[in-house]
C-alpha cells in the first residue's frame, strides 16, 4: 500500500489539550543541530526518551540522594528522586493544561549532574574546581547532555531542544527572567518531592520521630486530619500517610494559589508568563509551613552526626582523588583525558569525577589509596 499509515500527530494532540500559555512542541525553537520531524512523536517526547536511555541518567541509580546505602535500602536514590519528580510535575502540569512532554523531560534531566554523595560531593568539587569557576551538578548536567554524552558520531551531545535546555539553564543560573511555566512547575515538584521523602526517610531511619515532627504547625495539622480520618494508625501507616498528606496539600495547594492568577492574566502564548514576571507559588500559609520544615531537615536531619560523618568523609576522599589525578592526569580515561586541551586539566579531572556513582567512587579510591581503604563503619567501605 502506498498511501502512509495515518497517525495521531503530536501537533494535534497539542491543540486539542494544551491551555493557550503551554508550550507546543510545535513551536519550539529546533535543535543545535537540525533534524527531520519524527513521525509520531513530538520533539519534547524525544528529549524525554534521549535523556531517559543516557549512561547519564542510568547512573543516578547508583548516587545517593541524603541517606548511604549502608543505611537500608528503603531510602530514596538520586533516580528515585528523579521519578518521584517527574510524576509530581506531571500531576501539576496536566491540572493546569500545560506541556506534560516538556515537563518530563525538564524533570528527568534536573539532577543529571548531581556527582557521588550528593551535595557533600558538590561541595567537595566546588572547592577543588574554585579557581576554575567551581563546579554546578546544574550546570554539569548541561555539559553531560551537550557534550559527554554519546548519541551519534555526527555530532556531540544529545542535541535536545533549545526549550530542554533553556530550563536546565535557569536552574543553573538561578536568576534572570521567568522560565517556561514547565520549567516552574519542575522547581515547585521538586521542592514538593524532597520535603516529603526527607521527611518519610528520616523517620523510616529513626533519625527523628512523628512526635518531634508534629511539633511543626504543617505537620500537626496533617496528623489531625489523619486521625479525625482513618482514627488510630500502627506507626508505619501514619507514617506514610503523612507523607502522602504532605505531597497532596503542597500540590493541591499550589494548584489552588496559581489557577486564578492564570486564568486572571489570560496569557495567550508560552512566552507572555516570562514577560509578565508570572510566577507559579504555593500559598503564605503553606509556603511558611514548608520553611518551617525545611528548616527542622536542615537542622535534625542533614546535620545529623550519622550523615555529617559520611560527609566529611566523602569530601576527603574526594579531594584526595582530584590531586591524585591532577597530579598522574595518565589516570583519566581516554574521552576525559581527550577533554584536557579544551577544558584545562582540572575542569577534566572534575568533570570525570563527578560522572561516577557513589561505588565507582569507592572503588576508585580503593585503587590509587589501598592502605586508606577501610577506615569507615563496617560494610560501608568508609
Amino acid at each position: 500500500m502506498d498511501q502512509a499509515p495515518f497517525f495521531w500527530q503530536p501537533a494535534d494532540r497539542e491543540r486539542a489539550i494544551l491551555a493557550p500559555y503551554a508550550m507546543p512542541g510545535a513551536q519550539s525553537l529546533g535543535r543545535e543541530f537540525p533534524e527531520a520531524e519524527h513521525p509520531y512523536r513530538g520533539p519534547f517526547q524525544r528529549d524525554r526518551d534521549r535523556i531517559l536511555h543516557s549512561a547519564s541518567f542510568r547512573r543516578l541509580s547508583g548516587k545517593m540522594q541524603v541517606f548511604t546505602g549502608d543505611m537500608g535500602d528503603y531510602h530514596r536514590t538520586r533516580l528515585t528522586h528523579t521519578m518521584e519528580v517527574a510524576s509530581i510535575a506531571r500531576t501539576i502540569g496536566r491540572a493546569l493544561g500545560l506541556n506534560e512532554d516538556l515537563i518530563e523531560a525538564l524533570a528527568l534531566m534536573h539532577d543529571v549532574g548531581h556527582p557521588p554523595f550528593g551535595h557533600a560531593g558538590e561541595d567537595a568539587l566546588d572547592e577543588c574546581l574554585a579557581d576554575e569557576g567551581g563546579f554546578s551538578h546544574n550546570q554539569f548536567a548541561l555539559t553531560l547532555v551537550c557534550q559527554l554524552e554519546v548519541r551519534c558520531q555526527a555530532y556531540p551531545g544529545l542535541n535536545l531542544t533549545r526549550e530542554v535546555l533553556a530550563g536546565q539553564q535557569y536552574r543553573a543560573a538561578k536568576a534572570g527572567p521567568a522560565p517556561l511555566l514547565e520549567a516552574q512547575v519542575v522547581d515547585a515538584a521538586d521542592s514538593i518531592t524532597y520535603n516529603a521523602h526527607d521527611t518519610d526517610d528520616a523517620v523510616m531511619l529513626g533519625l527523628v520521630s512523628l512526635d518531634e515532627l508534629a511539633d511543626l504547625p504543617l505537620v500537626a495539622n496533617l496528623l489531625r486530619e489523619i486521625q479525625d480520618r482513618e482514627g488510630p494508625l500502627p506507626e508505619l501507616t501514619r507514617r506514610k500517610a503523612l507523607v502522602h498528606a504532605l505531597i497532596d496539600r503542597q500540590v493541591e495547594d499550589l494548584l489552588l494559589a496559581s489557577w486564578p492568577r492564570l486564568a486572571a492574566a489570560d496569557f495567550r502564548s508560552a512566552d507572555q508568563p516570562a514577560r509578565a514576571g508570572f510566577r507559579l507559588a504555593p500559598s503564605p500559609g503553606i509556603q511558611q509551613g514548608k520553611t518551617e520544615l525545611e528548616r527542622f531537615l536542615y537542622q535534625r536531619v542533614y546535620r545529623h552526626p550519622r550523615l555529617i560523618r559520611v560527609r566529611q568523609q566523602a569530601q576527603r576522599r574526594l579531594r584526595e582523588l582530584f590531586a591524585a589525578l591532577r597530579a598522574e592526569p595518565a589516570r583519566l580515561p581516554p574521552e576525559f583525558a581527550e577533554r584536557v586541551d579544551s577544558v584545562g586539566l582540572p575542569r577534566a579531572v572534575g568533570d570525570y569525577l563527578a560522572s561516577l556513582t557513589d561505588r565507582s567512587c569507592d572503588q576508585l579510591y580503593c585503587q590509587l589509596f589501598p592502605i586508606g581503604w577501610g577506615d569507615g563503619p563496617k560494610g560501608t567501605g568508609w
